[in-house]
């Protein structure tokens, strides 16, 4: 079974990229073969995609450089490729032919700029004056004027992206939450995610089969819903035989979060959730006023990365999961030395097939580190769940979790501005950046509607069935 069924050929083009990369790594040839990467992909002499061969091989070119690590100087883990950023409709704001010609012209008067005129009755916008203010849409009694948002801008629920005076994306770092979002949603791929790919190798390299340090992978709960036909334990094996020590669930870490996050939440009586980096940076940016209810619990990831240090202090670890914005959060400062680099499953797939790793023909392995409740954090709703549960298990009768479930980063906008205003019923916000959680994160392999159920069943096949099972053996139960 081929389970790369890629959503789109932007996809496709990226994880060839990676692949390409990673291979010349692992054989130590990164240096000779670069040059030989663009015209491999697109060997020509007609274009695929683009107007000429050379822009495809330009534009490929750039993707090298993320796939590399991309731009130090930049602060943002999400970059956008200029030589790529050309194809958008230049003029937003258009006069359709259901214009009547009437004698109001609303349009006309409501414009700031004068950009806008009428020629044989019929209203028309001069480009150069228009300023795409949308006025004149609001306007128009006939539905006649459209605005055409672009898609990165669209897809940008935080109003992270605008454009440059020459029409291409530009990034507003201090608004942007890293979700990934435009990187999924560029139909031309000129937005992507710098990748630590390189990072993951060498670590591995270096580690000379474990024998220098030992390389843990701790693997996302969304992995039960990424390579169609491949079950969870053949994953594990294909991760190993990239020569990693052992294979860790961060389910275990999100048992941990939620069992001290419900100490929390019933000390405090109002809290919001810590485990989407992307949702935390929101409240920072958008609702400072409320940073101070943020759980100071930290992420799963950081959770059983921490335990994992502390039990081996010369390991290395290494985050896979769905999600670009776990890549900002290991570069924050207080995150240093915790976690020692971050691949999506996008990335793991150009690695597994850079050693030639086939996962159908892969045996399989265990993985069982977690309870019910840690896998179910990989989609909305999982986490509350958790949280509710960890209240019982702690013996909290009289307190009762009462989540704003907030699915996608539109839902956690109102419930946060209901309760900057003090009119939020709930007592936990719930909040995740991607439609449906982390099984719909920018990094995943499909994006097709997620099924919970799928995540509900590989949270079944745990063998802890209570949040006390899965960390008690870590010592983390106080009597």
């Amino acid at each position: 079974m081929d389970y790369r069924a890629f959503d789109t050929s932007v996809q496709e083009i990226k994880y060839k990229v990676l692949k390409e990369v990673a291979t010349l790594a692992w054989d130590g040839n990164l240096d000779s073969g670069l040059l030989q990467i663009a015209e491999k992909i697109m060997p020509g002499p007609k274009p695929t995609m683009r107007c000429c061969i050379y822009k495809e091989r330009a534009i490929i070119n750039e993707r090298v450089k993320l796939a590399m690590g991309g731009d130090p100087d930049n602060p943002n883990v999400v970059e956008v490729l200029n030589i790529a950023c050309d194809e958008c409709p230049v003029d937003g704001i258009r006069v359709s032919e259901a214009c009547r010609g009437c004698i109001a012209h609303r349009c006309k008067n409501v414009c700031p700029k004068d950009a806008i005129e009428i020629i044989d009755l019929k209203a028309h916008i001069n480009p150069d004056k228009c300023i795409e203010c949308g006025r004149c849409v609001s306007a128009c009694p006939y539905n006649a004027i459209t605005k055409m948002v672009r898609p990165c801008e669209n897809a940008c629920k935080v109003g992270a992206i605008t454009m440059t005076e020459d029409k291409k994306a530009d990034i507003h770092d201090e608004k942007c939450i890293s979700c990934g979002a435009c990187v999924y949603q560029c139909p031309f791929g000129a937005i992507s995610d710098r990748s630590f790919i390189l990072e993951a190798i060498n670590l591995l390299k270096e580690s000379e089969n474990n024998t220098k340090y030992k390389v843990y992978a701790v693997v996302a709960p969304a992995i039960s819903s990424q390579f169609s036909g491949i079950k969870v334990e053949q994953m594990v094996a294909g991760i190993k035989r990239l020569g990693f020590f052992n294979v860790v669930e961060a389910a275990l870490g999100a048992d941990m979060t939620a069992y001290k996050e419900a100490e929390e939440l019933y000390e405090k009586k109002f809290l919001t959730s810590s485990c989407c980096p992307a949702f935390v940076r929101y409240i920072k940016t958008a609702f400072p006023g409320l940073a101070q209810h943020i759980s100071h619990n930290v992420s799963p990831m950081e959770e059983i990365s921490t335990y994992l240090k502390k039990m081996d202090p010369h390991a290395k670890i290494v985050f896979i999961g769905p999600c670009i914005a776990k890549k900002m959060e290991y570069k924050l400062p207080e995150v240093d030395g915790i976690i020692d680099c971050v691949i999506t499953f996008e990335e793991l797939l150009a690695l597994l097939d850079s050693r030639g790793i086939d996962l159908n023909e892969m045996p399989e392995e265990p993985l069982d580190n977690a309870s019910y409740y840690g896998r179910i954090f990989a989609r909305s709703g999982g986490v509350s769940a958790a949280v509710a549960q960890a209240l019982k298990e702690h013996g909290y009768d009289d307190f009762t979790c009462n989540p704003a479930v907030c699915n996608g980063i539109e839902e956690c906008k109102v419930a946060l501005l209901k309760a900057s205003r003090g009119i939020l019923q709930e007592n936990f916000i719930e909040g995740m950046a991607c439609q449906d959680g982390c099984i719909g994160g920018a990094a995943c392999i499909t994006h097709g509607p997620k099924d919970k159920k799928q995540v509900d069943a590989y949270g079944n096949e745990a063998k802890e069935t209570t949040i006390k099972e899965s960390i008690g053996i870590l010592g983390m139960i106080k009597e």
